[in-house]
């Protein structure tokens, strides 16, 4: 028999999706950004190492 009214689960396995993908978008930035200010700093670091000689 088919169940009347709303679906069950929908709303909330929207959310939770909404939700997850909120979190991986986060972790992605916040990587890229490490990984930009790692490649400033060793950018830097080269700079300075290699101007006194």
């Amino acid at each position: 028999m088919a169940k009347k009214g709303r679906e069950k689960n929908t709303l909330n396995k929207a959310k939770h999706s909404k939700l997850m993908a909120r979190k991986i978008n986060k972790k992605k930035k916040e990587e890229a950004l490490r990984k930009e200010r790692l490649k400033a700093i060793i950018k830097k670091a080269h700079e300075t190492s290699e101007s006194p000689e």
